[in-house]
């Protein structure tokens, strides 16, 4: 009886699948490393204005919200983790009841990301790829909380002489970060970046 023999993989297929194989784990290892470092203080992020202007009957917002992260998302962004910022905006009647819904509910995500090659940090609007590229980490920060002409809502969907308000929230959206790192991230309060919902007049 014959035996067939099984075909090896070459020598040099292999030791480049292991050198693949152990970048990127060690890749992984690192992350990781950041992401269970021990715990430190964690900051939070605060909308510090918002400005409303009608145009053509078309009311547009301005904000700025005051990122300030903790020192283990600082690392893992430098370490190459994209941050991603979840900016939440509705308008409703002042007095609402809970039930009652939103004449706006939007959603907005901005993104953060080192870029070693040019040693630039990245800011994008999703789901957009083009962005503005900042040297300074705390420039990139700084940008990242300037928001300017977002559309909001006609002039004739608001009754007159009733108040309104817009809310303005933001937070850092774990389910944006990667897939291995989530669940330390929803168990560590440093990643617990949030700013309580901010409400502002809007006047018809």
């Amino acid at each position: 009886m014959s035996l067939s023999r099984v075909p090896q993989t070459p020598r040099h297929l292999r030791r480049r699948t292991s050198r693949r194989l152990s970048t990127g784990l060690a890749g992984l290892l690192v992350l990781l490393a950041v992401f269970s470092a021990p715990l430190t203080a964690s900051a939070d992020f605060e909308v510090t204005q918002v400005r409303t202007r009608l145009q053509d009957e078309q009311f547009t917002l301005d904000a700025r919200i005051h990122y300030e992260f903790s020192d283990r998302a600082l690392e893992a962004l430098d370490n190459g983790v994209p941050l991603t910022l979840l900016v939440q905006i509705r308008v409703r009647p002042s007095r609402a009841r809970l039930w009652t819904p939103s004449l706006v509910d939007q959603s907005y995500r901005y993104r953060i990301r080192y870029k070693p090659l040019s040693e630039s940090y990245l800011i994008t609007q999703l789901p957009s790829t083009k962005g503005r590229s900042y040297f300074s980490r705390d420039a990139a920060i700084n940008a990242l909380g300037d928001i300017r002409n977002l559309p909001l809502l006609n002039r004739n969907r608001l009754e007159p002489g009733r108040d309104y308000q817009v809310q303005l929230r933001a937070s850092l959206d774990i389910e944006q970060l990667p897939l291995p790192l989530r669940p330390t991230a929803y168990l560590h309060p440093a990643w617990k970046h949030a700013s309580d919902w901010t409400r502002w007049p809007l006047k018809p």
